[in-house]
């Protein structure tokens, strides 16, 4: 009997969906939340995250509760207290997108009817259903997260969605100093090797109108980044608002932005989940892993040299292990600059 036929037919009350990796990680995620909301549209759906990417959420139209997981502080004291208040909830269905032991214990343990994930996730032989995890040409991470529900809804897949509230900008002081086209510019990565070098974001900046606003977006530990950007390059416009921004105002921002240029990196995810345009800067990394820009106005902008040693790595390193960095360093900027 098909998971399609068996709760379609009953009354499938509570559904768990977890994801507590990184902020593009759970942006990608949505699409589940969309999927299921849209097929069980009476169902409570509550999503678990790690600490911190909870304001993704704020006044989100359908999801019941945002479960949180502190990972920093009395990490398996806290996995434990989850674990306890999962299965106290008795859920329906859980969901589980990511492929690591830990969440796998909370699945495996939760009591629910049926438990879905991965078969990379050391514990999904205890899943009632575990899917295969497929890395193939041109399949998008969101598609592979379709795949744990594929049987409980359809085959069609949907983008990443956010919901900024329309007034999430509204008390923002530097919004009357907006002048003439808004670009934002996210320069910061976890990885070195995934960070456009700031010797181009400089030489980028100074391309730019003058006439122009630049808002430089990240967090906090970014800011020292986007000072020297914008000292160096002298761009008149140009804001830093690194750190003073919530994940839901700074979508919101790019929503209104005539074009944002990232790296591989969050804020890519960040700007497919409200369709804003956006240019996607690959070093080290390639759109073919599965992670590229989902916008309808969305380009990639990477190296036209053939480079032997590229992509590196998944996810990126701390330096270049060919110690050049010509994936970088040898982006034409004219790959940015058509997009201004």
């Amino acid at each position: 009997m098909s998971l399609t036929y068996l709760y379609k037919k009953s009354a499938l009350k509570k559904i768990l969906i977890i994801q507590t990796a990184s902020i593009g990680d759970v942006i990608l995620a949505t699409p589940v939340a969309e999927k299921l909301h849209l097929f069980y549209p009476n169902a409570s759906i509550d999503l678990l995250v790690k600490k911190g990417n909870e304001s993704l959420f704020e006044g989100h139209p359908f999801l019941h509760e945002v479960l949180v997981w502190n990972k920093k502080e009395k990490k398996y004291a806290n996995l434990h207290q989850l674990g306890h208040r999962i299965r106290k909830t008795r859920y329906d269905i859980v969901v589980n997108l990511q492929r690591f032991a830990s969440t796998g214990i909370l699945t495996a343990c939760s009591g629910a009817r049926m438990t879905i994930g991965f078969d990379k996730n050391p514990f999904s032989f205890f899943f009632t259903k575990k899917i295969k995890h497929r890395i193939e040409p041109g399949m998008h991470e969101t598609e592979r997260n379709n795949d744990l529900i594929r049987e409980l809804t359809d085959g069609v897949n949907m983008p990443p969605k956010l919901y900024p509230p329309a007034d999430a900008l509204a008390d923002l002081e530097f919004m009357k100093s907006l002048s003439g086209n808004m670009y934002t510019i996210s320069p910061a990565s976890l990885w070195f090797t995934k960070q456009f070098p700031k010797e181009k974001w400089i030489a980028f900046m100074k391309l730019i109108p003058a006439t122009s606003t630049i808002c430089l977006l990240g967090s906090k530990q970014d800011s020292s980044l986007c000072e020297e950007l914008i000292s160096a390059s002298g761009h008149p416009g140009a804001l830093n608002l690194a750190g003073r921004l919530s994940f839901l105002q700074s979508a919101s921002l790019m929503k209104r932005a005539k074009m944002n240029f990232t790296n591989d990196s969050a804020p890519m995810h960040l700007a497919s989940s409200v369709d804003a345009p956006v240019t996607v800067i690959y070093c080290s990394t390639v759109p073919g892993f599965g992670f590229g820009p989902l916008s309808t106005d969305s380009t990639v902008a990477e190296t036209d040299e053939p480079l032997l040693c590229r992509p590196c790595g998944l996810h990126g390193f701390r330096e270049c292990p060919e110690k050049h960095f010509r994936c970088g360093f040898n982006i034409a900027l004219e790959k940015l600059t058509t997009r201004l």
